[in-house]
């Protein structure tokens, strides 16, 4: 489902609240995308990370030692990793929409992107990555879904209310399936992509009342909401689940894998 148009551009507004609260992404998964490569990444190979937000996909990437081109939308997120990654000189980033970059043809052997793809129009993303990409290149495509915990249903019912006031017909998936993850990881097949998978990751996350009600400040459709009413809305979940004594999320972890023929 392609993301609501417009809200792109509101994670710039809370860059701090971003970097602390958004979560990395697991180890084995980057285990997986150097083992899908057809040589393991090496000082010379050159990266290309789409949306990079603040960086909570960038680092292991570096390490590995690639050189990484990041595209970002918003000017504060770019100055913030621009200063995050400044002790790395094989990184760089450009503060333009992705759609707007002119990366010349068959120029990277990565290009990736961590919850930030499905801001772009599918035509478009997938039809200038398999372009910036050599023959036997990868693009690699993964995100967090989380979803609350089975097993506090009346906390989950009770917030529910709270939504119900501020964000009417708003009501959390379930949990993110392995059928979902190959009908995503399949679109890349339409644009001429071979080698086409997916794998999955788990693991689970426990939050105060405050720790989540800062992880919430840093979600588009939440912080689209005009104030003050952002604000008592904000109060309404910190009560309930002040209440309940935390919350626990669970996530499902996905990466969809692709190639450029040779």
């Amino acid at each position: 489902m392609p993301a609501q148009p417009g809200l792109a551009y509101t994670f710039n507004t809370a860059v701090d609240a971003y970097d602390r609260c958004r979560p990395t992404y697991p180890a084995e998964l980057y285990h997986d995308l150097f083992s899908y490569m057809s040589a393991p990444p090496a000082p010379g190979m050159t990266a290309v990370e789409i949306g990079i937000g603040t960086g909570q996909a960038t680092r292991p990437i570096l390490d590995a030692g690639c050189t990484v081109a990041a595209v970002e939308l918003g000017d504060a997120m770019t100055a913030f990793v621009r200063q995050k990654f400044s002790d790395c000189p094989n990184f760089s980033c450009i503060n333009q929409p992705f759609e707007e970059t002119g990366f010349p043809p068959s120029s990277c052997d990565l290009v990736y992107s961590a919850s930030a793809f499905h801001w772009i129009p599918e035509e478009i993303g997938y039809k200038k990555v398999f372009d910036m990409l050599r023959p036997g290149g990868v693009f690699a495509r993964f995100a967090n879904h989380p979803y609350y915990d089975p097993e506090q249903p009346e906390l989950f019912d009770a917030m529910q209310k709270v939504y119900a006031v501020y964000m009417p017909g708003s009501r959390p998936g379930g949990e993110y399936t392995a059928e979902q993850a190959m009908a995503r990881a399949e679109i890349a097949g339409k644009y001429g992509f071979c080698d086409i998978g997916y794998r999955l990751y788990h693991r689970t996350r426990m939050f105060s009342a405050d720790d989540y009600i800062a992880l919430l400040g840093t979600y588009s459709d939440h912080i689209a909401i005009p104030q003050p009413q952002r604000t008592q809305f904000f109060s309404g979940l910190y009560r309930v689940i002040s209440a309940f004594g935390g919350i626990t999320l669970f996530d499902t972890i996905d990466l969809q894998l692709a190639r450029k023929p040779l």
